[in-house]
């Protein structure tokens, strides 16, 4: 087999093979076209999300610089999977994670232990289903963001049932 011919086989499965691809991207787009007209709903491409990403993370660091004491993420009400409505990060405060907890620690210690930042929205030492016992960590939900941060920076390290706790900002449960 003469090389000559291996490789003008070659260019042509490479140019079928681009063909395909640039049909394929006509396709999607006229697809796109086409449900945003049926729909009235814009259909964003991977690239503007990137850029509108980018965007809303640029304004939310700026944000941060001109006023530090409000760098934790603003609160909001979600729903989980429509069965309930549980209060995640909103008006109401902040919601902390604690971890690192003895199994002795109760709800109420871990109130208490809060309550000396400021208001104590909510506290729950989260247990485990099958036996009843603390899993060793929980949630405390401030009434203020201010109060949060404060708890955040006095009690990260601090020492609860003979054991060292770790205090962070909660963040939302990925989906699974």
């Amino acid at each position: 087999m003469a090389r000559g011919n291996y490789s003008a086989g070659k260019r042509m499965r490479e140019a079928e093979k681009a063909k395909k691809k640039r049909e394929k991207r006509e396709r999607l787009r006229q697809n796109r076209e086409q449900r945003q007209h049926l729909d009235g709903i814009p259909i964003a491409t991977a690239d503007e999300i990137q850029v509108a990403a980018a965007r809303a993370h640029a304004a939310m660091k700026q944000q941060e610089q001109e006023s530090p004491d409000e760098a934790l993420p603003p609160l909001v009400t979600t729903r989980n999977q429509g069965r309930r409505t549980r209060e995640r990060r909103g008006s109401r405060g902040a919601r902390l994670f604690v971890g690192r907890l003895s199994w002795d620690t109760t709800t109420d210690e871990l109130r208490q232990l809060f309550e000396t930042c400021g208001e104590v929205v909510d506290a729950v030492v989260v247990l485990d289903r099958d036996t009843g016992r603390s899993r060793g960590f929980g949630f405390v939900t401030m009434a203020s963001q201010a109060e949060a941060k404060k708890a955040l920076t006095e009690l990260d390290g601090r020492e609860l049932d003979g054991r060292e706790i770790a205090v962070n900002v909660a963040t939302e449960r990925s989906r699974r």
